[in-house]
Parts: C-alpha cells; sequence; structure tokens
C-alpha cells in the first residue's frame, strides 16, 4: 500500500493551492502517492461549477473566485480549517458518492469525539449541527482522481456569510466549534480529522 503524503500548509492563498492542485492531479501517476494537504485561507468566496452569482447577496472587498469544484458558494477565512484530499479514485475503487461520505463521517466522528452531535444530509452535502452547517464540501473529480475537500468552521468570523446563500440555500444558518463551547487549535483539531480520513482510505483499500 502506497503511504498517504501530509502537507501543513498553513495560511495560504486559495487560488495558489487551487492551482497547485490542478498541477498535482494533472502530473500524478498510477504510483503516486495520495495526499491529503491541510491549510487556511485569507477571506474569499468561492463558487463552485454550478454556482449560480445570484447566492452573492451583496458585493464586498472579499474577493470572489470562481472554482471548479462541485458545489454552490462558500466563504472561507482564517480560523476555519480547510483539509484537501487529492486521492486516485481508480486505484482506491471509489466513486463521488463515496468520497463525499468519508469526508462528511470523518467530520461527525471528529465532533462526536468533541461532545457534539452532527448529522449529513442527503440532500445538502455538508455536515450539520441542529440544522446548522458546520462543515462544507465539494470535489473535483479529473482524471479518476479527486481534488478539493471540506472546510469545517472553527474559531472564525461568522458574518461574512450573511453576504451569501451558504451552498445556495437561502436563510442557512451557520455555526462553529467556538459557539458550540469547543475551543481548540486548527492543528489540533486536524489531527482526529485526517487520522479518520487515512482510516478510510485505508480500509476502502
Amino acid at each position: 500500500m502506497v503511504e498517504t503524503v501530509l502537507r501543513k500548509l498553513g495560511l495560504q492563498d486559495y487560488q495558489l493551492i487551487w492551482r497547485q492542485m490542478q498541477q498535482f492531479t494533472a502530473d500524478r501517476t498510477a504510483d503516486t502517492a495520495d495526499e491529503i494537504w491541510i491549510t487556511e485561507h485569507p477571506p474569499v468566496y468561492t463558487l463552485g461549477l454550478n454556482g449560480k452569482p445570484e447566492h452573492l447577496l451583496c458585493n464586498t472587498d472579499i474577493p470572489v473566485v470562481a472554482s471548479d469544484r462541485g458545489g454552490q458558494i462558500t466563504y472561507h477565512g482564517p480560523g476555519q480549517l480547510v483539509i484537501y484530499l487529492l486521492v486516485d479514485l481508480k486505484r482506491l475503487q471509489a466513486g463521488p458518492r463515496q468520497m463525499v461520505s468519508i469526508l462528511e463521517n470523518a467530520v461527525i466522528d471528529t465532533l462526536r469525539q468533541y461532545g457534539i452531535s452532527a448529522q449529513a444530509r442527503a440532500d445538502a452535502p455538508g455536515v450539520y449541527v441542529e440544522g446548522r452547517k458546520i462543515a462544507a464540501l465539494g470535489l473535483r473529480i479529473k482524471r479518476g482522481c479527486c481534488y478539493h475537500g471540506l472546510s469545517i468552521n472553527n474559531n472564525m468570523d461568522l458574518s461574512p456569510f450573511q453576504n451569501i446563500n451558504p451552498c445556495g440555500y437561502a436563510g442557512l444558518e451557520i455555526t462553529q466549534l467556538a459557539a458550540l463551547g469547543v475551543h481548540v487549535a486548527n492543528h489540533e483539531l486536524a489531527v482526529p480529522v485526517v487520522h479518520r480520513l487515512i482510516k478510510a482510505i485505508e480500509h476502502e483499500t
């Protein structure tokens, strides 16, 4: 089994990391190890491939990037944990829906560890706590491999979410670990999430 490579990238520009993910996926071969990138981004709105511009409710100073991931519009900012999964789905023998479930379950299991009961929704990918969204996810599949991944609201300024219909849902409320009484650094929160992702990937293989 090829060992998964972890990269701890710190605070990085969204477009820079996105282009690097595209390049990594274009260059990889059947022997290339899968990678998990741990990062966070300066304030940015990202619009998915099918994203509708009208879900940005007002213009702000925050840049808007049209990305190639699935899904609608979301917000990234400091204090939000972002984990990107660069996986060879052919080697894993997994489809997009399985990868979405792997991402959702990694977050749900991690939140349970912190005493938070969370759920996935069949109609709206992501993870929710009492109807409020705490984690968003989106993937891009290319050449049988995936990139992009998930974001978990940890301890951040949530007010920019008020300028959008998060993930295309008007009135969708957003929450975060800090609002639920859990105070943990991003690098600490990443440990159980990544552990569960690697375990799931290795189990699938």
